[in-house]
């Protein structure tokens, strides 16, 4: 989070715009943090998208589309590998943003398959809120205290629920017994 992967996102997606090109952008209907209907950088960027419920509606919807942009793509089921590569074998260029590891630094849903069956792909980081290094993981925070491992794995949140840290920076998080007695 806070690396500017939707701002990159966007920033492609708006540059295809320019050049003529038909352009979709998607999202998980789970993310409704700053808007229902558009992408919403943490810095403010929006572009309008389609909130959908998973990848068949997406393969749907994104048919006589050139360009096709897949906002927080961790969040949907596995089998969205396979429509990304059906779309891009149908003509479309397909940009996905996401995360590649969840708040435990464990390998996020979909992500290692289609980080290995990518294309291209750019890795971005984001700054640590604790030390101002190069931050490459999530936080969970929990009434401002690391998460405790046992939680859940999605959570749909913003500042309120996480900081970008570097490895040194982050936290594992305790059980949720130990954590839950301190």
């Amino acid at each position: 989070m806070f690396s500017g992967k939707s701002e990159e996102m966007i920033r492609r997606l708006r540059r295809a715009e320019i050049a003529g090109q038909r352009v979709l952008l998607f999202k998980p209907r789970i993310d409704d943090r700053y808007a229902a209907e558009h992408v919403v950088s943490h810095a403010g960027v929006r572009m309008t998208a389609v909130p959908v419920d998973g990848c068949a509606e997406l393969v749907a919807r994104a048919h006589g589309s050139d360009v096709v942009g897949i906002d927080e793509v961790q969040f949907f089921e596995h089998t969205i590998v396979d429509a990304a590569l059906s779309l891009a074998a149908s003509g479309s260029r397909v940009i996905a943003a996401g995360l590649d590891q969840d708040f435990r630094r464990l390998p996020f849903g979909p992500m290692p398959e289609l980080l290995a069956r990518a294309e291209f792909i750019d890795k971005l980081q984001a700054v640590c809120h604790r030390c101002g290094g190069p931050a490459t993981t999530t936080q969970r925070l929990v009434d401002g205290r690391p998460a405790p491992y046992s939680g859940e794995t999605i959570v749909v949140g913003a500042l309120d629920s996480y900081e970008a840290r570097c490895r040194d920076c982050h936290s594992a998080g305790q059980d949720s017994a130990s954590w839950l007695a301190a």
